[in-house]
């Protein structure tokens, strides 16, 4: 709790800063400006959500029905807990906890028809019971109907305390249940092969009926490293979104998450569609100083202890000084709509959109002293006028099945929302680029004070019909003692989404439990949440793209063979990551350096000021080895990532860059081996090694993956010089290609240009397996193979 308060405390200060800056531009007659209240239940300052109103954050949809429900929903109950208590089961992060503390037992997997009848499937199929909820007891959470509409998976806990001081050591695990239509009987089976020993959750199936789920795994299934910790609260975190194969148990991680991702979905698309908390910040307990933070020397299970060692990415918490002058302080509390492939490759934000889309408004410049940099988004660039604070988000996203690209979810606050608050409508089909995206109100948004007098809302549900369900309460804030029952939603005359009738009379239990120190009780009705329609639909396509043409084509007059490469990739455990022009940004990025020159070559300027050299692209990569041994932190347990230099020994040395960095070349590509199925992040450098522009975000590429962006920071449709995003052929590309043929081609080579510099054609796998591993990164999970590339805006910022 003493943590909780002193992050709180921490936040309030950026947030009066922000406030106090909206009013000066007002009575400087600057444009109109969100920006975050200082008020700490406040959604937006009040001028600004009026402005944002008179811009058109409310833009309405049509009314849906009122008529019955047509289709059977598959909801679950839970237990109320006291309030909204820090990382319990329905906070917004670090909800996978099964302690008896954070996830009290008792709920049940539940099934409502058109007519209102309900069947309780658990107790149906044998699980679940009353009164004591001891060594029998479960939880459940997070059911997805396979699409077939004939069965569903979802996750349980099962076990609780039998007696007093006694600590249940049940995970999340995960289940599927048949005889969902009337008159069948409900079975319930444990999901073969799945990780056992850690909490798996928020199950789905995939186009192939693979099974997609997130879970608290360790990256590479190392139990010394369990748990991994976030990077704000140094709490217990989601690891990322994990691949199950029922018919073979083959487990792939399909991203590396260091701070969790949470309720993943799968769109009309092939998308997974998942929500990120994004940071890529410094350990704020380390900044402290009271928390006992240290560094081990690796990831190994005998690493030494080296103490407490500076970190160097991304900017401080606190400022810092650089060659450049004053670097203001960074952080970054967001949780982020996001997307991937279903083989994990493209992990990138929804349609690429960022900061300046989402929180646009007041986003502090990186170098204080430069002034031609700015403090501010410029808004008129983008068609969104909803502004997304930085210490919420945007959670429980669900297509509407009536108009696919169209997403719902709720728009909260980090803390004491039980993960409720207002229905947002996000426009993010594929074909819009981030600056066409747009979010509105789909229910009143909260007034000034944070308050909700029409209610609160959580887990909307579009269905087929065109119906709308959610979770609801009509209490105005989330605290103990509210109810949270399923509604049909209406729609009131000015457009918005209300609560209508409620979908069952209530559910009651009368439970008791150990917590294990003291015995509790509840005898009243249960929390009613996580509602899917079960209904049949059709399996979306799996994205296949092919490599850009300009790659491909470099390829191709370098006698490459495309799979022959990605085969190497694959054994190796490796990624490559290809930028056709470092010097190029997104035009509404004036925050860090964007007057851009490679020495003796491209240049890309985006207006008057500072001109800024840059030679290095370095790659960091997400290493679990910061510790702490005090015991508030997680009672001295687990670790969090830092951003330290990536560690792959095949890219051509660069001995005038920092550790983990490749040259720009004179054209301003770049080109790199990069560590596969660990969240990465990069920076480009001075001649010196001192960063000039920081991309702030973690991604994660797949083995074998080719990766390909345009610029820095991608344009979304023009960068800061008004130009096109680049096509030509990355020349850094052309000489990495060059260096791999000739130190890991299976046959001698000669450079003398007599023997082509190429791998053997049509024995990839021979080719492969000639290769020793040249990545320390093991896992003794299987990778995926990445088949598949886009031209794309890899670092989302």
């Amino acid at each position: 709790m003493m943590r909780f308060l002193a992050s709180a405390l921490r936040r309030i200060r950026p947030a009066v800063l922000a406030t106090v800056s909206a009013w000066m531009l007002a009575a400087c007659g600057a444009a109109e400006t969100p920006l975050a209240s200082a008020d700490a239940g406040a959604d937006l300052a009040p001028a600004a959500s009026a402005a944002m109103t008179a811009r058109g954050a409310r833009v309405t949809a049509a009314a849906v029905p009122t008529t019955a429900i047509p289709n059977p929903i598959l909801f679950v109950t839970q237990v109320p807990t006291q309030g909204d208590l820090f990382a319990s089961r329905m906070s917004t992060f670090a909800n996978h906890l099964p302690s008896m503390l954070s996830l009290p037992r008792g709920g049940d997997l539940m099934i409502r028809y058109p007519d209102g009848s309900l069947r309780n499937l658990t107790r149906e199929a044998g699980f679940g019971v009353e009164g004591l909820q001891g060594a029998s007891a479960i939880a459940v959470r997070e059911p997805a109907v396979h699409w077939s509409g004939t069965k569903a998976i979802f996750s349980m806990v099962v076990g609780g305390p039998p007696a007093r001081y006694v600590h249940p050591t049940a995970k999340w695990q995960l289940y599927e249940v048949t005889g969902l239509a009337k008159g069948q009987t409900a079975a319930i089976t444990k999901v073969a092969q799945q990780p056992a020993g850690y909490n798996n959750v928020s199950p789905l199936y995939d186009s192939q009926d693979r099974i997609l789920f997130t879970s608290d795994r360790p990256r590479g299934g190392e139990a010394h490293l369990y748990p991994q910790l976030d990077e704000y609260e140094s709490t217990p975190a989601i690891v990322g979104i994990y691949r199950l194969d029922p018919g073979n148990g083959e487990l792939t991680l399909l991203n590396h998450a260091p701070s969790g991702a949470f309720s993943p979905t799968l769109d009309s698309y092939g998308r997974v569609i998942f929500t990120r908390w994004d940071h890529l910040q410094r350990d704020q307990q380390a900044d402290a100083g009271n928390y006992g933070a240290f560094d081990f020397a690796s990831e190994a299970a005998s690493a030494a202890n080296l103490g407490l060692r500076p970190e160097t990415f991304p900017e401080s918490r606190l400022g810092m000084s650089s060659a450049y002058g004053a670097v203001n302080p960074f952080t970054y509390n967001l949780f982020t709509p996001w997307q991937m492939n279903q083989d994990g490759t493209e992990e990138l934000t929804l349609n690429h959109i960022g900061r300046q889309e989402l929180s646009f408004g007041y986003l502090p410049r990186s170098f204080a002293g430069d002034s031609a940099l700015s403090d501010y988004s410029n808004d008129t660039l983008s068609a969104n006028r909803k502004y997304i604070r930085m210490d919420g988000g945007l959670f429980q996203l669900r297509e509407d099945p009536t108009a696919p690209g169209t997403y719902y979810g709720i728009y909260t606050r980090e803390f004491g929302t039980l993960s409720t608050n207002q229905i947002v409508r996000i426009a993010g089909a594929p074909t819009l680029d981030a600056e066409r995206m747009t979010i509105a109100d789909a229910s009143p948004a909260a007034e000034s004070n944070g308050s909700l007098p029409g209610g609160r809302f959580r887990n909307p549900l579009p269905m087929s019909s065109g119906h709308m369900v959610a979770a609801y309460t009509s209490s105005p804030v989330a605290q103990a003692g509210i109810q949270l029952r399923l509604h049909q939603l209406q729609t009131n005359a000015g457009g918005m989404l209300v609560a209508g009738p409620a979908l069952t009379t209530g559910i009651n239990k009368s439970i008791t439990w150990w917590d294990p120190d003291t015995q509790r009780s509840y005898n009243g009705a249960l929390w009613e949440i996580e509602p899917v329609e079960v209904v049949a639909r059709q399996r979306p396509p799996a994205p296949i793209t092919p490599l850009a043409a300009p790659e491909r084509s470099l390829l191709a007059s370098e006698q490459v063979d495309e799979a022959a490469l990605r085969a190497w990739l694959r054994s190796n455990q490796l990624a490559l990551i290809v930028t056709r022009n470092q010097t190029s940004r997104d035009r509404n990025d004036r925050q860090q350096p964007y007057n851009l020159r490679v020495p003796g070559g491209v240049q890309t300027l985006g207006g008057a000021g500072r001109v800024y050299d840059i030679a290095h692209y370095q790659v960091l990569q997400a290493n679990q080895v910061r510790a702490y041994n005090h015991s508030s932190i997680y009672q001295g347990t687990g670790r969090r990532v830092i951003a330290q230099p990536m560690a792959v020994a095949v890219n051509p040395a660069n001995t005038a860059g920092p550790a983990g960095s490749v040259p720009i070349a004179a054209d301003g590509s770049t080109a790199a081996f990069v560590p596969a199925s660990r969240a990465l992040a990069w920076q480009s450098t001075d001649a010196a090694g001192v960063p000039i522009v920081r991309e702030r975000v973690w991604v994660t590429l797949q083995p074998g993956e080719i990766r390909t962006c345009t610029g820095c920071h991608g344009e979304n449709a023009r960068n800061q010089a008004g130009a096109t995003p680049a096509t030509q052929p990355p020349e850094a590309l052309r000489q990495l290609l060059r260096h791999w043929k000739q130190n890991h081609g299976a046959a001698p080579i000669r450079v003398n240009g007599s023997q082509p510099l190429i791998p053997p054609r049509g024995n990839a796998a021979a080719q492969a397996a000639s290769v020793p591993p040249s990545s320390a990164l093991s896992t003794n999970v299987r990778q995926d193979s990445a088949s598949v590339v886009r031209d794309s805006h890899y670092p989302p910022r």
